[in-house]
């Protein structure tokens, strides 16, 4: 006589979700540049990844939240702001926060990371780059060149601070500067409180813009280990542990990469965004570029 056990009989019949023994993981994917976007290729911003954070969080039971990053940087208002709501969700719901390095994970890339209680990455992941940057153009003489004059009324002194077609000042670069060092700053706090007591560098290192491979980065405390996040998610919590992926829904709008204003504006205005469309994607290549990707 055959007997079948109760637990295999309902494994046949129920849905998978249902029968599965292992933890379930919410994993959020923050990928591309951040707050840096148009359009037709939007960047990361709290706007676009909250709802998926609050959903990742919503999970009952779920040992931790799994962040995949693969970010070269862009904005470091929106990084703030992302890392802030990671940690105020983390602490609302009382769960750990695990952090894994892809390709990139540099600069806002890595503010990004830190909202992590663990970082992981691959041996060959780029991390660091804890620095601020500016970056820009100078038209001047190719405006000389051409002919033609540029005509700019103000109110304030520093309204044209740094404009690509007039001749750079120094009180403006110097006014630059300052900021620049203020916002690195508060990068600096945030990592120094965020890894408090795995740093193994001195600050004149860890906080020079560089940046590092997976491994370097775990001999100096930026990271806590390296591997893959299959790899990892299996070591912590077994076998049967399930990634359950966690994305904003998009309308039928946005999964044609058309928004309204484009789809249905008149050929000028498809013109001119898709000019925009271009400088954002050259910006965004020039961020990955730095990085050789």
């Amino acid at each position: 006589m055959v007997t079948t056990e109760p637990r295999s009989i309902l494994s046949r019949l129920l849905p998978a979700r249902f029968t599965r023994r292992g933890p379930i993981l919410p994993l959020v994917k923050l990928h591309g540049t951040i707050g840096v976007g148009s359009p037709l290729r939007p960047g990361l911003n709290l706007d676009a990844v909250n709802s998926s954070l609050e959903r990742a969080f919503s999970y009952r039971n779920a040992p931790a939240v799994l962040l995949s990053i693969n970010s070269p940087g862009g904005s470091a208002v929106q990084s703030a702001l992302i890392h802030n709501r990671l940690r105020q969700l983390a602490e609302q719901k009382n769960m750990k926060v695990i952090s894994f390095c892809e390709d990139v994970a540099a600069s806002g890339g890595y503010w990004l990371a830190t909202a992590g209680d663990e970082i992981y990455a691959d041996h060959a992941s780029i991390v660091g780059s804890i620095g601020v940057l500016y970056a820009g153009f100078g038209f001047v003489e190719a405006l000389n060149r051409l002919g033609v004059e540029r005509r700019v009324h103000t109110a304030g002194e520093s309204k044209m601070m740094l404009d690509p077609f007039q001749p750079q000042r120094e009180d403006d670069v110097e006014r630059l500067k300052t900021m620049q060092a203020d916002i690195h700053e508060v990068f600096k706090t945030l990592v120094k409180t965020r890894r408090e007591g795995r740093l193994k560098a001195e600050d004149s290192e860890l906080f020079s813009g560089a940046f590092w491979s997976g491994g370097q980065a775990l001999q100096i405390g930026l990271v806590d280990g390296l591997g893959s996040l299959h790899a990892v998610v299996k070591e912590k919590f077994g076998a049967d542990a399930v990634l359950k992926p966690v994305s904003k829904s998009a309308g039928w709008m946005r999964r044609l990469r058309f928004p309204p204003q484009v789809a249905g504006s008149r050929s000028g205005h498809l013109a001119a965004s898709l000019a925009d469309e271009l400088i954002e994607t050259l910006e965004a290549r020039a961020l990955w570029q730095r990085f050789g990707l």
